[in-house]
């Protein structure tokens, strides 16, 4: 990294960017074009433009930097927030986060930020709309599970319920073969291999790839099980606490649910994930403890498998763990 670089600090809200240049102090734009313009007058040939993954608000502005040749990395909020209360920052305004972010990025190595491709924002785009489908189901059966209990089985609300889950389930399908058609497209040979992990079905499958970007935003399986939230946390201190470890839960919730489904088979049909159940429960730990290590188990697999080519098994053993 050269030590002329410029660290900028960008924090990003709905309406308005927070900047710190270090030569030039804190500036507020506006989350638009207009204000993207003007940063970027701001910004010097060897600076490099540093922000959170605010949820969708960043990514129009990592895009317009990336695309006029500014090094813009991405970091995940959480490490942001780790990084400020190691540092015993006090004040949480927009002007001092930008502030912590750039001072983060003049001590911490980073990474890149590079665009994901068209047909992996397409997919994370049709998996958000799936799952508002899916709770609206189930919102809609729970209306009309509560209405037959009491007695009304017939009537235009029972129709119109029946009509609108019946609707929803179409909806959901249909999403769902587009997915498949657009992974199929672009990871056709992964999508093969990760479903050919006794356990993983197609769907769990298509929802991996499609949320790490075909698994090339991670280096090794620890920072994919940390991103997904199925990493233990140990909680110890001294002597006096001990705490039971528990996964940190953070990341997309529906990767955890659809691998926890997915390790009732794995115990049955995996030869490694039905292994590593019957050591744990024969230690003592519980059932439900031991159905998270497999679904970790199943994670580390996915990846080994997506990074190697190679389709599953139960023999295979090689440098990228799968342990």
């Amino acid at each position: 990294m050269d030590k002329n670089t410029n660290f900028i600090g960008i924090d990003i809200s709905k309406n308005t960017i927070d900047v710190w240049l270090p030569a030039k102090g804190h500036f507020t734009l506006l989350n638009s074009k207009k204000g993207f313009k003007e940063l970027l007058k701001l910004i010097e040939t060897d600076d490099w433009c540093v922000m959170e993954a605010t949820g969708s608000y960043y990514q129009q502005l990592a895009l317009f930097l990336y695309e006029n040749k500014v090094r813009v990395s991405v970091m995940n909020p959480l490490v942001i927030k780790r990084f400020i209360q190691m540092k015993l920052q006090r004040n949480k305004t927009d002007k001092s986060d930008a502030r912590m972010i750039a001072l983060y990025a003049s001590e911490q190595p980073l990474k890149l930020w590079h665009p994901e491709p068209e047909y992996i924002k397409e997919c994370k785009q049709l998996n958000t709309t799936i799952d508002i489908y899916r709770k609206q189901s189930t919102a809609l059966k729970n209306k009309l599970h509560s209405i037959q209990s009491s007695g009304i089985l017939r009537g235009e609300v029972v129709k119109s319920l029946k009509r609108q889950i019946k609707q929803l389930k179409k909806e959901v399908h249909s999403l769902e073969q587009q997915i498949e058609e657009l992974i199929k497209n672009h990871e056709s040979q992964m999508l093969t291999n990760i479903s050919s992990i006794p356990g993983i079905g197609k769907k769990t499958a298509m929802l991996l790839i499609s949320t790490t970007n075909a698994f090339s935003e991670f280096e090794n399986h620890k920072q994919i099980s940390a991103y997904f939230g199925i990493a233990p946390v140990e909680r110890t201190s001294g002597t006096s606490i001990r705490g039971r470890s528990r996964i940190s839960k953070s990341g997309n919730p529906a990767i955890r649910i659809n691998l926890f489904l997915c390790s009732f088979t794995a115990c049955k049909t995996n030869r490694q994930c039905k292994a590593l159940y019957k050591r744990l429960v024969n230690k003592g730990k519980s059932k439900k403890l031991a159905l998270v290590a497999v679904s970790n188990k199943l994670l580390k697999q996915s990846f080994a498998i997506a990074k190697s080519g190679i389709p599953y098994d139960p023999e295979y053993r090689s440098s990228i763990s799968v342990h």
